[in-house]
């Protein structure tokens, strides 16, 4: 789902458990009061933080409790593990407000148990990658059956680091879906999200690089 301002969070998170809002990384956020985790040792979320935080999400909340997690992907997967069932079964007046700028970077686990909302924005950002590799993410939105295999050959066929290319096409044609629905409006292209982040995630965690595509993209 999409919304048209940041100002807007504070009224959507109070109307779900959790949900994941993709924002671009400057703009902020404000909710007082609100529980902010954010790195504290180099860029990760650790599972530290979670347990300190659940002891106050397990008491009877007499108004509206926020916790911001920013950036979302920063939880490394002992940290999003311990985060499950408090997603799952939040207590009452609870709410998870999980900030990023970049959503095929949040583990699977997450994304699963998080509405997903989008900031309307104007596609005027240039994706910054090569020509050859917006060729291939073009190919890869498109491609069906045959056409796929065909074209995660030819993303595969470099002799060396071929799962950190296969990514970076990923996540180009990620970027490409964002922006041709800012454009088109058409629902077509966001629905295809679910299936290139999975596949994203299943390469990202070395999972086989061509059986991954294949599986998720059919």
């Amino acid at each position: 789902m999409f919304f048209e301002s940041a100002s807007d969070i504070p009224k959507i998170a109070k109307k779900t458990h959790a949900a994941v809002f993709v924002i671009p990384d400057d703009i902020p956020i404000n909710i007082k009061n609100a529980i902010i985790l954010q790195p504290e040792e180099k860029t990760v979320i650790t599972i530290e933080q979670i347990r300190k935080l659940l002891p106050r999400l397990a008491a009877k909340q007499v108004a509206d409790l926020f916790i911001i997690i920013r950036p979302a992907e920063a939880l490394n997967a002992e940290a999003a593990s311990a985060l499950l069932k408090s997603l799952e079964e939040p207590g009452d007046k609870v709410h998870f407000i999980l900030v990023t700028s970049m959503p095929s970077l949040i583990l699977p686990t997450i994304l699963s148990r998080t509405a997903l909302y989008i900031l309307k924005t104007p596609a005027n950002k240039e994706i910054t990658a090569n020509p050859k590799t917006k060729e291939l993410a073009k190919k890869l939105l498109v491609a069906k059956g045959a056409d796929l295999v065909a074209v995660v050959e030819e993303i595969t066929k470099k002799k060396d680091g071929v799962r950190n290319y296969t990514l970076e096409v990923l996540e180009v044609a990620i970027e490409m879906l964002y922006q041709t629905y800012f454009i088109t409006k058409k629902t077509v292209f966001i629905k295809k999200l679910p299936r290139f982040l999975a596949a994203y995630d299943a390469v990202a965690q070395n999972g086989h690089v061509k059986l991954q595509i294949v599986s998720n993209l059919c």
